[in-house]
């Protein structure tokens, strides 16, 4: 079998790719996808008991006009629009989101700290060295109290990597930075404020999770999508890609999201010895996902919640039926008769997790978050558990080096790695991130237009 453009992943960048070659009129093409289903890890489930889970707290906001009118021809009405409530869990109380622009909320003694860690990073002014690390700039750019108290545990809960292994230079508008009289102000008038980022509101399906999406986008090439095909070999020379099921396609350019790191190391035939050590020192870490369905409703309007603390092991929970009350079953009217809290804990070397105990864990931490009161374990009807080997690629001190090395044997092969993984960027691996560098990298093939989403520089 034979085709022009050979995409390998049928997630948000695959499936982008796809539908971007359809628009521009080019059909000869074809996704293989390793999984049964389609959505890569914007992919969702049902459980036995009627809940539905997405793989992560995912939500849906967009810098691009494309992935917009995208966004509006697939799901038309079928969607709700929220506003962002995000909280952070500290010293037995909740901080809105950002932490550090409501630290007012804390108890006294921490608010202090954290001014007094601000007012010395006042006094030392800028930094005329640029970071050396990630801890290093939350540390300058916070003082300590505030990364004692938050920034350093929190990010090492997520990150599951030491900070000072990792670059700064991914933040752009990930982190709110500091404005020193803002949060002086804030504590005087006893304000919160909340408004801060790009996803202070988010839309979110009315049904079948974010993973909808993604399969009203593949059902528009449905006969070009073959699932249950893991990638085994691509032979760059010959130009062709075999899997596991026995299935070989040539091809004249291909697109792979799969993990760059996986598909240097066990997959690509070719490369240099030079490729695959740089593939090897790509980081990233995986997760646990929980679903804990609970019977019975009460009121909470948090969208999701951030957990610093030791006292639970997920570094966040998301009150999933508040995305949308079909996320439960037996929904009445707009009103969910059941909760559905959605947690995650990240593990890798430097953090590992049990898995095999990790629903009991789990709930165990709703408990000590204050998200199950006493008596609630009994009413948990449903709890629904996966692993991602690959959740967030880790923006490494060694990641842009390796990238420089990969990237453009590839490209000289007439091979692509883009995507969440593909790319291995997480600061262009939101959703929109995703499906757009799908759409460039097609409007690319066929007319030569510049990516602007990914740069190899």
């Amino acid at each position: 079998m034979r085709v022009k453009y050979l995409i390998i992943g049928a997630g948000p960048t695959g499936l982008g790719a796809a539908d971007r070659l359809r628009e521009l009129g080019h059909d000869d093409f074809l996704v293989l996808e390793a999984n049964g289903h389609v959505g890569g890890l914007s992919a969702s489930f049902t459980d036995p008991a009627g809940f539905t889970w997405d793989l992560g707290g995912h939500v849906v906001f967009s810098h691009f006009e494309h992935f917009d009118r995208l966004l509006d021809e697939l799901l038309g009405d079928h969607v709700l629009t929220h506003q962002r409530e995000a909280w952070i869990r500290l010293a037995d109380t909740w901080v809105p989101y950002p932490f550090q622009n409501n630290i007012r909320r804390l108890p006294p003694d921490m608010v202090w700290e954290c001014v007094q860690g601000l007012l010395a990073v006042a006094r030392n002014g800028a930094s005329t060295s640029p970071p050396a690390h990630f801890r290093e700039w939350i540390e300058k750019s916070f003082g300590p109290g505030i990364a004692r108290l938050f920034m350093l545990p929190y990010n090492f809960k997520v990150w599951a990597h030491p900070p000072e292994t990792m670059s700064h230079r991914w933040i752009g508008e990930r982190v709110s930075v500091v404005d020193l009289a803002r949060v002086l102000e804030n504590i005087i008038r006893s304000r919160d404020d909340v408004s801060w980022g790009p996803n202070r509101t988010f839309a979110f399906p009315l049904t079948g999770g974010t993973g909808e999406i993604f399969r009203r986008l593949a059902a528009r090439f449905t006969d070009r999508v073959r699932l249950d095909q893991k990638t085994v070999a691509v032979d760059m020379a010959q130009k062709t890609v075999r899997t596991a099921a026995g299935l070989t396609v040539s091809y004249d350019r291909l697109l792979t999201t799969m993990p760059l790191d996986r598909f240097v190391l066990d997959v690509a035939q070719g490369l240099p010895d030079a490729a695959r050590q740089a593939a090897a020192r790509l980081k990233h870490n995986g997760a646990l996902i929980a679903g804990i369905g609970i019977d019975g409703h009460r009121p909470d309007s948090k969208c999701w919640m951030y957990f610093p603390e030791s006292n639970c092991p997920f570094y966040r929970v998301t009150n999933f039926h508040n995305y949308s009350y079909n996320n439960t079953p037996s929904p009445d009217g707009t009103v969910p008769r059941h909760r559905a809290l959605m947690t995650e804990v990240s593990f890798s070397g430097h953090k590992p997790e049990d898995g095999a105990d990790h629903i009991e864990r789990a709930v165990a931490g709703l408990g000590a978050a204050g998200l199950l009161e006493p008596g609630e374990q009994a009413r948990v009807v449903s709890t629904w558990q996966t692993r991602l080997d690959y959740a967030y690629p880790i923006p490494c001190l060694s990641r842009d080096g390796a990238l420089a090395v990969i990237q453009p044997l590839l490209e000289a092969a007439d091979i692509f790695s883009r995507g969440r993984f593909g790319g291995f960027k997480y600061e262009v691996g939101n959703m929109d991130h995703s499906v757009m560098q799908g759409a460039q990298w097609a409007e690319r093939m066929v007319a030569g237009t510049p990516e602007t989403v990914y740069r190899l520089g």
